[in-house]
């Protein structure tokens, strides 16, 4: 345990709340990846899903240490294990976007039915990359990276030619 917390430099126990919180997120995305493939309703199929599970986790996980390290020295934080606040933010993020996208459609009036295929699913994207940035915002201030992801939302735009919308302080 000492040598992960120096590696990941965990100064305080309540910092490992972060790894563990990651190794969930990483366990059910690999649960629901396998999900994919085999029906998890089914009982005899549950050694299948526990053992693509495991596989998809160390694929994931490899993927996962390896952005990390790429990352580390791009990405300015104070500790190691922030970059994990910063992963976890942006897949709860994601996820959230995701499931706030299609009933902000309907409430505008919005469906498949009135619209040809092609333009609901751009409308979709444009609507689900604006509440994305509501929400990126609020759950990194809910995790505590607040600045970080304002920078970040700042460099995006200016990147893709909104920095004219961004007023520097």
């Amino acid at each position: 345990m000492k040598k992960f917390k120096e590696r990941w430099e965990i100064q305080h126990n309540w910092q490992l709340i972060f790894p563990f919180i990651g190794v969930l997120l990483l366990a059910y995305s690999s649960y629901k990846l396998s999900g994919i493939f085999f029906d998890r309703h089914e009982a005899t199929n549950i050694p299948y899903l526990v053992i693509l599970s495991v596989v998809f986790y160390f694929i994931l996980l490899k993927f996962f240490l390896f952005c990390f390290k790429r990352l580390e020295n791009k990405w300015i934080v104070d500790h190691k294990w922030e970059m994990i606040r910063i992963f976890t933010v942006f897949a709860i993020t994601g996820t959230s976007s995701v499931f706030v996208g299609k009933p902000i459609m309907k409430i505008i009036g919005i469906t498949k039915e009135n619209l040809n295929d092609f333009v609901y699913w751009i409308l979709y994207i444009i609507i689900g990359l604006i509440f994305y940035q509501i929400i990126l915002i609020t759950i990194a201030w809910v995790f505590g990276q607040y600045a970080f992801f304002r920078d970040f939302l700042k460099r995006l735009a200016k990147r893709i030619g909104l920095g004219i919308l961004i007023k520097d302080e």
